[in-house]
């Protein structure tokens, strides 16, 4: 099967490991097992000691691990002239950043802050923007980038407020990337996972009766797993999804499908 992928030995930027539990490390520990080189990128101290820590643990070594604050133009562009030194080409990123203040997922939607909607913006989608205009100079091969979305960017889902906005202009955002960036054959799609217990679902009030929902009414009466996210990841990154861009992918079990 590696042989189809044909990740081995190349390289891909993991960006928004909170920790062992994040989709981004599934992602990452799928890239792993196929024998890709993994960079990551991390906002805070206390982020980079709980990624080395986690590596450390399970005995795997990052190719590369920088600095990155996504709401900021000139950290993104220094980080990843830092990767470009390091491995010379970029072969896809996973986006697995979003944000929004505790305050503006409580409560109503109409509550919404104007300077809580614009950081929601800015951080969870904006800065997929910021990251492909950063890396494009380095996917001198082409390749692949994935953002990380969820049902809320299409339905009204209790509690995600405004996060659902900003995935519902992430996933927008994959579309017109795709178009800009097919011409240079890097690939932009988006995955809209099922609920999974990571550190960001917890700030949704609702989040459990999410779960029960999903065990109930979809097609397949269960949860999915961070494997399950990590290695559909690892296919859009890999030579198998090679005529695929601009899509919203979903692993949830086919919840989303049900009315």
């Amino acid at each position: 099967m590696n042989d189809l992928l044909k990740v081995k030995d190349k390289n891909f930027v993991v960006m928004g490991v909170a920790n062992e539990r994040s989709i981004a490390w599934g992602v990452a520990k799928s890239l792993f097992d196929a024998g890709a080189n993994v960079i990551f990128t991390y906002r805070k101290e206390r982020s980079y000691k709980k990624l080395v820590k986690i590596l450390s643990d399970q005995k795997l070594e990052a190719t590369h691990i920088v600095q990155c604050d996504i709401n900021n133009d000139e950290s993104i562009d220094q980080a990843f002239r830092s990767i470009g030194e390091q491995v010379g080409t970029i072969h896809g990123i996973v986006h697995s950043i979003a944000f929004a203040h505790s305050e503006d997922l409580k409560g109503n939607f109409l509550d919404t802050s104007r300077s809580g909607y614009a950081f929601a913006q800015d951080t969870s989608a904006y800065s997929i923007i910021a990251v492909a205009k950063a890396s494009r100079p380095y996917m001198t091969e082409g390749g692949s980038i994935i953002a990380m979305s969820y049902l809320g960017a299409e339905r009204v889902v209790k509690g995600y407020n405004v996060m659902g906005v900003a995935k519902a202009s992430l996933e927008a955002t994959v579309k017109y990337l795709a178009s800009d960036l097919g011409e240079f054959n890097i690939r932009v799609n988006a995955v809209s996972a099922g609920a999974i217990r990571t550190l960001a679902a917890k700030g949704v009030p609702s989040f459990n009766d999410i779960l029960h929902k999903i065990e109930e009414e979809s097609p397949l009466k269960r949860n999915v797993t961070q494997e399950e996210v990590g290695d559909m990841t690892l296919s859009l990154l890999s030579h198998l999804s090679r005529g695929v861009t601009g899509e919203i992918i979903y692993v949830d079990s086919g919840y989303h499908i049900m009315g």
